[in-house]
Parts: C-alpha cells; sequence; structure tokens
C-alpha cells in the first residue's frame, strides 16, 4: 500500500468523501491571462482574455470610489446580514429585504439551495446544455440529477415540466443560458411555472439578466412561492473579481438559506462595490451598449467566416468553429487569444466567445481567421 507522509493511504481521504462528491468533475473555469503568459512566453499586455463573460470596461470609478472609501474598515468583519446592499435591493427591485440572500456570487446561492434541499433519494431537473453548476451541485449532495434534451440550444420548458418526479425537489432554469445564450419569454415562463407543483422549488438564475430587454421578473416571487430568482454583480456590473450575488425568493426559503450561508460570506468590499454598482445607472447603460455594438461586429465577422452563431442575448457568442474546437483553441491561446471550449457540455465544435472592447474583438476574429 501507497503511503503518504503521513502513514496514511493515498486513497484514503478520497475514498471516505460522500459518493457523489467522488465522483464529480470539477468545474473548469476560463484559463486565467497570468497563467497563459507564463506557458507562453507572453507579455500580460498583449493577451486578449474573451473567455469568461467579463465585462470588458472594467469597475466603474464611482465603484472604485467606494471601495477605497471602505479600505479602512479592512479590520473589521463585513455586516454579516449586508443591511445596506438589502436595503438598496430592496429598493430597486420592490421586493421586501426579508426576501434577499446574499451570496459570494450567484453560484453561492445555488449551493445553498441544492445544501438545503437536495439529498439522497430525491432529484433536481436542468436542461442539457445549462450551467454546469447545476449539475455539479446536484450530484455534490447525493441527489439525482434529471438532464432534459434541449430544443435550440436552449430549455424545452414543455419537456422540463413533463420530467418532474415523485422524488423532485428542484428545477433549474437559466434565462438566458450559459454557455448557448438561448431565452425563454416571460410569458413561456409563467406558462411553465403553473404547471409545477408547489413542492418543487424552481430556480430562475438570471445571471445576464441585465443584457435583456425584457419584463422584470421580481413580481413573480409574490405569485409563486415555489419561485427563486438569482442574479450576480459578476457580468453587467463588472464586478466579477468582487463575488457579490443575490437571490429573492419567499421568505421562509431565505430564512433557510440564511441559517446555511457562512456568516461574512460577502466581504466588506463587495458590499460597498455592490451597492455602489447598483446606483450607476450611467456605467449599466455603457456596458449594454458597448455589448450590443461588440456583438454585431463579432457576428458580421463570424457570418464572413461562414460560421454558425447560436443567437445570443447575452454578452458572449457560441460560434461553432466546423471542426474539433480544441485544436482551435490551443492554436488561438498561442497566439494570445483566450476563449472557451464548451466540450464539456457535449459541444466539441463550439467555442464560446465574450464579448469584448473593439481593438480585442478585431484581435480575436484576426486570430481565429488565421487559425482556420
Amino acid at each position: 500500500m501507497s503511503l503518504t507522509a503521513t502513514g496514511a493511504s493515498t486513497r484514503q481521504w478520497v475514498e471516505a468523501a460522500k459518493p457523489g462528491i467522488r465522483s464529480l468533475r470539477p468545474y473548469q473555469p476560463g484559463k486565467p491571462i497570468e497563467e497563459l503568459a507564463r506557458e507562453q512566453g507572453l507579455s500580460v499586455d498583449t493577451i486578449v482574455k474573451l473567455a469568461s463573460n467579463e465585462n470588458p470596461l472594467g469597475p466603474a470609478s464611482s465603484v472604485l470610489s467606494a471601495m477605497r472609501s471602505a479600505f479602512a474598515d479592512l479590520s473589521r468583519y463585513p455586516d454579516a446580514n449586508g443591511f445596506a446592499l438589502k436595503a438598496a435591493l430592496s429598493e430597486k427591485l420592490g421586493v421586501e429585504p426579508a426576501r434577499i440572500t446574499l451570496g459570494n456570487g450567484s453560484n453561492d446561492i445555488l449551493v445553498l439551495l441544492a445544501e438545503a434541499y437536495l439529498g439522497p433519494g430525491l432529484s433536481a431537473v436542468y436542461s442539457e446544455y445549462a450551467f454546469f453548476v447545476y449539475s455539479l451541485v446536484t450530484q455534490a449532495f447525493d441527489a439525482q440529477g434529471i438532464e432534459v434534451p434541449s430544443t435550440r440550444w436552449g430549455h424545452d420548458l414543455t419537456a422540463m415540466a413533463a420530467a418532474l418526479r415523485p422524488d423532485t425537489r428542484m428545477v433549474f432554469l437559466a434565462n438566458p443560458n450559459n454557455p448557448t445564450g438561448t431565452h425563454f419569454s416571460q410569458t413561456e415562463l409563467v406558462t411553465f411555472l403553473e404547471s409545477v407543483p408547489e413542492d418543487v422549488l424552481v430556480i430562475l438564475d438570471e445571471a445576464y439578466f441585465e443584457y435583456m430587454a425584457v419584463p422584470e421578473t421580481m413580481p413573480l416571487v409574490d405569485r409563486f412561492s415555489n419561485l427563486v430568482i438569482t442574479r450576480t454583480f459578476s457580468k453587467a456590473y463588472g464586478l466579477a473579481g468582487c463575488r457579490v450575488g443575490y437571490s429573492v425568493s419567499h421568505p421562509d426559503v431565505a430564512d433557510i438559506l440564511n441559517r446555511i450561508r457562512q456568516p461574512f460570506n460577502v466581504n466588506n468590499l463587495g458590499l460597498v462595490a455592490a451597492e455602489a454598482a447598483l446606483k450607476d445607472t450611467d456605467y449599466l447603460a455603457r456596458s449594454r451598449q458597448i455589448n450590443q455594438v461588440g456583438m454585431a461586429f463579432l457576428q458580421s465577422g463570424f457570418d464572413a467566416m461562414g460560421l454558425m452563431v447560436i443567437p445570443s442575448v447575452c454578452n458572449f457568442l457560441c460560434v461553432d468553429v466546423g471542426c474539433d474546437a480544441l485544436p482551435v483553441y490551443e492554436a488561438m491561446l498561442a497566439q494570445g487569444v483566450i476563449v472557451r471550449p464548451v466540450n464539456t457540455y457535449g459541444m466539441p465544435r463550439h467555442l464560446r466567445i465574450s464579448i469584448g472592447v473593439q481593438k480585442e474583438n478585431e484581435r480575436c476574429l484576426e486570430v481565429l481567421k488565421a487559425v482556420l
């Protein structure tokens, strides 16, 4: 038997983990700029990263100012209840603070929901080509995942409703969807909610909601007590590095989530940054505008190359490169352009490409064309 320095079997702690966790495939984030620079011997300044759907504008100046003002309090613990941020969200969204749960990114909320409501003998439903974390958290808590085949790269809500079982406790919906960028209408959502039993939580992941020109969905939480809406400050608000997200739900669901979340799961700088970002409507408008312009530019470039693109309402495009996408991805890395292969989603010919500023978009098209 192979022993470690402590004398334990090298497999002991793997085998001691819960069955669902032992068989997990870890989530693979986009390659960091610094890592590529080390691997390829490139200058950080020359690398274009369009892999993680980050806001190319960087944080708003108003946010940076608010964060600087909080530096003096870094020796203090954050407000565990996030009173000021919850108040700002309550005012903006028209919901009671008791419905709001803050998370270390909206991903944190997804984990909390699975921890609270999933377990052995229970199941969760999600769509093919939907965010990988849905299956990950379901499996991590030893529940069974039910993946429903996609329609036109998006959610088949009718089929998802039909897939519900007596042991189903949760349905994950991404609107818009990552990594495909597809979306469904509010009318379709309401029809789906009306068909779901009240004892099944419907998790509506709206990480990219701010990029869509659609009606506000928050009023639906009053109508459907089993609806949980999650959002993030990582995308349109440009705060991916701060890790701040939230959910809006029935107060009883929020109460359960707040019992199990870490007491200081959102740090001081994240709290003040998110509050400032909510107030900066000019920045949000600029984010949407640069995204629309960049998307049109990239779409035109892909069309000129004869590449099929999945229609998107997000801040990225998923493009079929017409061949195995991994060698294309690796060749682009060698040229200092980071995009995202989505072969782990069962899409081996696609690359997901985030919308950047104009010079980044131009560089991406130039390199992709040369590689192909």
